[in-house]
């Protein structure tokens, strides 16, 4: 759980955006950021984003919800949500866990993702519901 990153601390209410401003977020992170990391799968590889994941009820968009696009894929469970404009994505909900979304660490206002030390990865080309264990 990270309180801070490079010095700036994480609020318990922080906002985020796109690129371009249309799209702002409120996140309510009231343990800082948990659990960041990066995915191998197909999107993740090319958007390269760090990515932290809160419950449902942790975002709520302030504002350009009418410029939000939705891309869905596979098996169209996840909803991955970017800006209509500048294409950031911002945040998605997830396959794994649909009941959390992950969101985009660098849309986080006054953070920088490549602060974070050591991000793992998670290995998304095997997905875990894909996965068929005994």
């Amino acid at each position: 759980m990270l309180k801070e990153v490079g010095g700036v601390p994480i609020r318990a209410k922080h906002r985020a955006s796109c690129h371009c401003g249309s799209v702002e977020l409120e996140l309510h992170l009231p343990n800082g950021i948990e659990n960041p990391r990066r995915c191998d799968c197909s999107i993740c590889r090319r958007k390269g984003a760090v990515v932290a994941s809160v419950p449902l009820s942790a975002i709520r968009i302030l504002k350009g919800a009418e410029h939000l696009r939705l891309y869905q894929f596979n098996t169209r469970t996840a909803k991955h949500y970017f800006c209509g404009i500048c294409g950031i994505y911002t945040h998605h909900q997830r396959r794994s866990n649909p009941e959390q979304y992950g969101f985009n660490v660098g849309c986080l206002e006054g953070i920088d993702p490549f602060a974070i030390p050591d991000v793992p990865v998670n290995d998304g080309v095997n997905h875990p519901v894909d996965r068929h264990e005994p």
